[in-house]
């Protein structure tokens, strides 16, 4: 298995527009978020990263939400490296990575700063590009050089979890959705012949997953129980002075 860390950050979209179909793949994100964004309450919602800043959550019931970029200083958005965050601990109800985590140098410390700053019972959703299906193998070809996909990380759904599991998170969700190589197609169509199939069939090697993970903290410290044995004394029907008088 390759390490998280590398030296050289890869190649970063700037928008959904630097992917091919990105507009797209938006779409799809938007819906597939829908339903698990209407889970998440709280106060603050922070969107990570280009990606993650331009989708639209009008489902989500949180109403103050925070665009995190690291480059675009004429957006209203926070200016901030997404490994080092700019909130309070314990301070975020909701995340949402849309292939954050596929463009990161270094995703442990993205997720370490997103567990800091997470609400106990807080969510995070993760976008990304699943490694066992086309576009996964067509990253490794000589096709397409411009396609943003070949610096892409590719980090399998089965190791996302087991991130955020020894942080802690319960996943709640879990979605592989669009068989397509994102590499020369002119459209994505969740309702051809063969995206209905391999939706079937093929559920893994779908090019995209999302995951769904919630924050639970439980207590280290022991909790006294309220009741307490009492010694009860009996008497046994005899006595000194009974005694005596015999």
């Amino acid at each position: 298995m390759k390490p998280a860390l590398v030296p050289k950050l890869p190649k970063y979209p700037k928008n959904w527009q630097a992917l091919h179909l990105g507009k797209d793949l938006q779409a799809v994100a938007e819906l597939k978020l829908a339903e698990p964004s209407r889970q998440m309450f709280g106060y603050h919602l922070v969107k990570l990263g280009s990606l993650s800043s331009q989708l639209a959550l009008d489902n989500c019931p949180i109403q103050h939400k925070i665009n995190v970029t690291s480059f675009d200083f004429n957006s209203p958005s926070v200016i901030a490296e997404p490994g080092w965050l700019p909130f309070a601990s314990r301070s975020i109800d909701a995340f949402i990575l849309a292939h954050e985590l596929d463009f990161a140098q270094d995703p442990h410390q993205v997720l370490r700063e997103v567990d800091r700053c997470m609400m106990p019972d807080g969510h995070v959703a993760i976008l990304g590009f699943n490694p066992v299906s086309l576009p996964g193998c067509l990253k490794w070809t000589p096709f397409k050089h411009q396609n943003v996909l070949h610096d892409a990380r590719f980090f399998s759904a089965h190791r996302v979890k087991d991130w955020l599991s020894l942080l802690g998170y319960q996943i709640v969700d879990e979605q592989f959705y669009i068989h397509s190589t994102l590499f020369f197609e002119k459209k994505i169509d969740l309702n051809s012949k063969w995206a209905k199939f391999a939706s079937r069939y093929l559920p893994f090697m779908a090019s995209v997953y999302l995951i769904v993970g919630k924050k639970r903290e439980f207590p280290l410290s022991l909790i006294k129980p309220k009741w307490e044995l009492k010694t009860r004394f009996a008497t046994v029907g005899a006595s000194i002075r009974s005694a005596t008088t015999k």
